[in-house]
């Protein structure tokens, strides 16, 4: 794939962003806490609670990542923040207003790859690209899109409802995009990224059968 950025430029945009609007990152990874916190202690408030979380992260990818900071080197990043913010409307859509999204962690192999996704995207994606010498401020830290997506799969996989095949395009769609653009940079801790978007797509859709009723 024939990128209008370098690698040098890439990491530029990280370590920007992560200057500019530190400490959300801290608060950000907090808040990912607090979701699957409510996917295990289950309140009435639950479910639009962690549904609100997951819109917070996409509509904040979608304006200050994309349409601020990685519009500067690609003309693309218009299309991919709206794409993002569109994505903060559906968890609103489907889970808040419609409140078709209901969470809950299990320990069938849903719960697991869930968690498992979601360390990956808290914990091992900063290890791992640490290893490659993606090193802070230059690296993609969490609240960005890639270990961000990664964790909305994992907690898409604890849903113990239907899901709108609305509900996952955007995210599936950005495992491919993001995926194939950050490879192409060195950025190997993406695999992780495409894993996931198969992986949770396959689940979701197979699991999807069980519930009689459509949305």
């Amino acid at each position: 794939m024939k990128l209008p950025f370098t690698i040098e430029q890439f990491l530029d945009v990280f370590r920007q962003y992560n200057i500019a609007v530190w400490p959300v990152q801290v608060f950000f990874i907090l808040l990912a806490l607090v979701a699957v916190y409510f996917s295990i202690r289950s309140k009435t408030y639950s479910n639009k609670a962690i549904v609100c979380i997951l819109a917070l992260f996409w509509l904040w990818m979608g304006i200050i990542y994309h349409l601020v900071f990685f519009s500067r080197i690609n003309k693309a990043a218009t299309v991919f923040g709206t794409l993002f913010i569109m994505q903060a409307i559906i968890f609103l859509y489907f889970g808040f207003i419609k409140n078709h999204l209901r969470f809950r962690l299990t320990t069938d192999t849903y719960g697991i790859l869930g968690i498992i996704l979601i360390v990956y995207a808290l914990l091992i994606y900063p290890l791992l690209g640490y290893w490659w010498d993606h090193i802070y401020p230059a690296s993609p830290t969490f609240g960005l899109p890639c270990p961000t997506t990664i964790f909305t799969f994992g907690i898409l996989l604890f849903s113990v409802s239907k899901i709108s095949i609305w509900v996952i395009v955007i995210p599936f769609l950005w495992s491919l995009i993001g995926f194939s653009a950050a490879f192409s940079l060195g950025m190997k801790e993406d695999t992780g990224l495409l894993v996931a978007g198969f992986l949770s797509i396959a689940m979701i859709l197979y699991k999807n059968k069980s519930f009689k009723t459509s949305l």
